[in-house]
């Protein structure tokens, strides 16, 4: 297991008040990481921060909201001066989705989902890349995707568009940054309860989504765990470009 050991490492993960950002939050404070929890519900972010320490790990909250470039860079400029250098792995999991018809959405929305889920992994992977890379240090990048980037579903065409665009972003980020030791990698995580989808799974449609996937369960956040640390860690030392699914074997499912 110490392939597997993050002590001394330090993790920074987007969207981390609530929902997989949490869970992913725990799970490398667990392997020995310090986290940084980032997000713009700073209150949140606090709490668990406090949780977190209160079990003996290290763990700091600061303010961003992905969609605006100078908060993201006062973020990164808040951890450097308090960690005094950068962080060794990316969690890039902030995002959104606006549930609709492609042919009825608004510009709005389009935008939105746009702007956190794609332009945001953007922003967040460039100024952890520039200070990894200023630092001359070996980092790991993981993107958060989703297996709806490789199978359509009616009414998320924005959301699985930018899902698709991180997917293949992450490759192009892994062809750049191997010279400095970097890896990029994403996870694709299929249907796991959130705050954007829960609404969807508790319903008929939901129901009869479930039934299609072959192990006939949504997952439990803590079943990512395991796909997270082997990116996160020396035990993927040799992984980078590379794309996880971890679906209950949706994306095998039969048409």
């Amino acid at each position: 297991m110490e392939l597997f050991d993050l002590t001394g490492k330090t993790a920074l993960i987007t969207g981390a008040s609530g929902g997989l950002g949490e869970s992913f939050a725990r799970a490398l404070s667990g392997a020995g990481a310090g986290v940084v929890l980032a997000a713009r519900r700073l209150e949140k972010l606090e709490a668990l921060a406090t949780d977190l320490r209160s079990g003996g790990g290290e763990a700091l909250a600061v303010e961003m909201d992905v969609t605006k470039p100078e908060s993201v860079e006062s973020a990164f400029a808040t951890v450097q001066e308090k960690l005094g250098g950068p962080v060794d792995i990316i969690v890039n999991n902030s995002g959104i989705s606006r549930d609709n018809w492609f042919t009825k959405m608004t510009e709005e929305d389009w935008r939105a989902v746009m702007d956190t889920n794609l332009d945001g992994v953007w922003r967040v992977a460039k100024a952890g890349a520039n200070a990894l890379m200023e630092a001359g240090k070996p980092g790991s990048i993981i993107n958060i995707a989703s297996i709806t980037a490789k199978r359509p579903q009616h009414t998320i065409a924005a959301y699985a568009a930018s899902k698709a665009a991180v997917d293949h972003f992450t490759r192009i980020m892994a062809l750049e940054l191997a010279r400095y030791g970097i890896r990029a990698n994403a996870l694709a995580p299929g249907y796991f309860k959130t705050d954007i989808n829960d609404e969807f799974l508790d319903s008929e449609a939901g129901d009869k989504m479930r039934k299609r996937i072959p192990m006939r369960r949504f997952g439990d956040h803590k079943e990512l765990s395991g796909a997270l640390l082997l990116l996160a860690s020396d035990a993927g030392s040799y992984m980078t470009g590379t794309t996880i699914a971890v679906d209950g074997g949706h994306l095998v499912s039969s048409l």
